[in-house]
């Protein structure tokens, strides 16, 4: 996983994507947090990337996750728009629609295909939380 990973960051470094890690790899020690630093080094991780030991809650329990790895496509909003696509190809596409939402709505459009029901008016709350 991590050489694909390794490309994503170099293909949309100047985009709006961003890969964030949480690790579960015995970081709860010294010597294990030492030893997932020298892999880190060793295989070129250079995106941020969390211990899951080194939080209260745990990030894992947090986000519910019941095995490793388990991915999530967090969209420019803060919206989970997809869990656990694997295949590279796949992959790729998913994040290119959303880097594409993403530039379209940095730059106050939309991008070819995105019908307007898609998109929320952000001045108007749900139903539920009016006064």
């Amino acid at each position: 996983m991590i050489p694909h990973e390794r490309s994503l960051v170099e293909k949309w470094k100047d985009k709006p994507f961003a890969l964030v890690g949480v690790n579960s790899d015995g970081t709860e020690t010294e010597a294990g947090l030492k030893q997932w630093r020298e892999n880190a080094k060793k295989h070129g991780v250079t995106w941020r990337s969390f211990r899951d030991e080194g939080s209260t809650p745990k990030i894992s329990d947090t986000w519910r996750v019941q095995g490793w790895p388990t991915l999530y496509y967090i969209d420019h909003e803060g919206v989970i728009r997809h869990k656990d696509v694997r295949d590279e190809a796949e992959m790729e596409k998913v994040l290119e629609e959303m880097i594409a939402k993403a530039e379209a709505a940095a730059k106050g459009g939309k991008p070819a295909g995105q019908k307007p029901a898609d998109k929320k008016p952000a001045d108007k709350k749900p139903a539920d939380q009016k006064k």
